[in-house]
């Protein structure tokens, strides 16, 4: 039996890797500089247009929806701000170098693009209810924009989201929690794994208005806190910044890490450890966060203009400020720690105690918001396939595995979740591509009305 699990371990962990190697890497960058041209770099024209509606000064009340456009967008961001912010920058930079960190950075910039086109789609496309509840997401924009030929991708995608929400999006946040809580404080796994999953079901019932209501809070005090001790760091360690930037420009181009344990790291490597975390860390491409922004109380424009800010913040500010505590405190050549263990030794250098439990505090509200934000993508997935009846007994069951995910070691179940995520990309990618003159048509049109001061402000 032992046997068969560690197989089934190594295949599982084989089909996670062909999922996350070139080809996907590739077909995310290639569209979302695609986007970047086609679109003529709305993440740098429309960027304060996108404050301004995060604002709310062009919050409609007679707009369709169920949440505002910063609960949507905290509620998105939820999802992505979390472990890959803290130990998949870690990763990154363990495995390609401080190179890798420019990468991040190009891969956050286009992916910007990426989420205003799958939003702004979602949106356009989205179910409303006689009851007033939405629902959308890629599997809406393939049943409502595209031909019955593409059924088939619509319903892959909602089963592929539903797989996704129970191993990466649930068990694999659970797990990190109650590790790191037994780590810092010796509480029981078992323990940590009943509080959270009785935590997750009293935020579950309320559906997505509670789900934001939350996330509206724990979204910025997260980022704060969290940002805030990396930023000390950094300070702390500021002697080392100029020549920090001087090893990120340097071995993105070199292939060759600075000193230590990483040098000799070939070009190849360090551009894909930077874009596949930036990647996995927003989300861009694989369209999940289009499903919190089609319950929003907007146009689809402007939702779409919202969601640029995603990869900005979360890449761009999160990942980044992880990247230079990280190099500015040396440890990613003087430690062996990896992933958490090493973000938590960069602060611990500045800190003490303190930055290690900085780190502990900030991973649980990270994992738990992760977790809450997926288990509403999920029940977009079930919604699709079985109805609304389906949303009580799922939300149940999503219950039951944050407890499972606590206590159980399951790499299979994980390397499988893990998989199926990347391919939510593909069926994603194909409804973007065929619909692009569909978002460039609704572009050109709000722009015109916004230049004409046609576009309303509420405040």
């Amino acid at each position: 039996m032992e046997g068969m699990l560690k197989t089934l371990e190594t295949v599982t962990g084989q089909f996670v890797g062909m999922v996350w190697g070139l080809p996907l890497v590739g077909l995310l960058v290639g569209a979302g500089i695609v986007f970047t041209l086609y679109f003529g770099f709305p993440q740098l024209t429309l960027f304060k247009h996108a404050i301004d509606i995060v604002r709310g000064k062009y919050d409609n009340p007679d707009d369709k929806g169920e949440i505002s456009h910063f609960q949507a967008l905290a509620t998105a961001l939820s999802a992505t701000v979390g472990l890959g912010n803290i130990a998949g920058v870690a990763v990154a930079v363990a495995a390609g170098g401080p190179g890798a960190v420019f990468w991040l950075w190009v891969a956050g910039f286009i992916g910007m693009t990426t989420k205003f086109t799958e939003v702004t789609l979602s949106m356009q496309y989205r179910d409303v209810t006689e009851e007033g509840h939405t629902h959308g997401g890629p599997m809406y924009v393939i049943k409502n924009a595209l031909s019955k030929n593409f059924a088939f991708l619509g319903w892959a995608y909602a089963l592929f989201t539903i797989l996704s929400s129970f191993g990466a999006g649930n068990m694999f946040q659970s797990n990190q929690m109650a590790s790191i809580i037994h780590t810092s404080t010796g509480l029981a796994p078992w323990i940590s794994g009943l509080i959270f999953a009785a935590l997750a079901f009293v935020v579950l019932i309320g559906g997505i208005k509670r789900i934001a209501q939350v996330t509206e809070k724990l979204v910025p005090a997260m980022v704060v806190l969290y940002v805030g001790g990396a930023l000390f760091v950094v300070m702390y360690n500021i002697d080392n910044v100029p020549a920090m930037f001087s090893m990120i420009f340097e071995s993105a181009f070199s292939g060759t890490a600075a000193a230590g344990a990483f040098s000799g790291v070939v070009v190849k490597e360090v551009i894909i450890q930077g874009i596949r975390r930036a990647t996995f860390s927003s989300e861009a491409g694989m369209g999940s966060a289009a499903m919190a922004h089609s319950a929003a109380k907007s146009t689809p424009v402007q939702e779409g203009i919202v969601a640029l800010l995603e990869p900005f913040i979360d890449t761009i500010v999160v990942c980044t400020i992880t990247a230079l505590a990280i190099l500015s405190s040396d440890v990613w050549m003087t430690s062996s720690a990896a992933g958490v263990e090493l973000t938590a030794a960069a602060f611990s250098t500045a800190m003490g105690s303190v930055g290690t439990w900085i780190v502990t505090i900030t991973v649980t509200m990270f994992a738990f918001s992760t977790l809450i934000s997926w288990s509403y993508y999920g029940e977009q997935g079930v919604t699709y396939i079985f109805g609304e009846k389906g949303i009580k007994p799922y939300k149940f069951i999503f219950c039951v595995f944050v407890f499972l995910g606590a206590i159980a070691n399951l790499p299979v179940v994980l390397n499988i979740s893990d998989g199926v995520y990347g391919l939510l990309a593909i069926p994603n990618m194909i409804a973007c591509f065929i619909l692009l003159p569909k978002v460039k048509a609704i572009l050109t049109d709000y722009k015109k009305k916004l230049k004409a001061g046609e576009i309303k402000q509420y405040k």
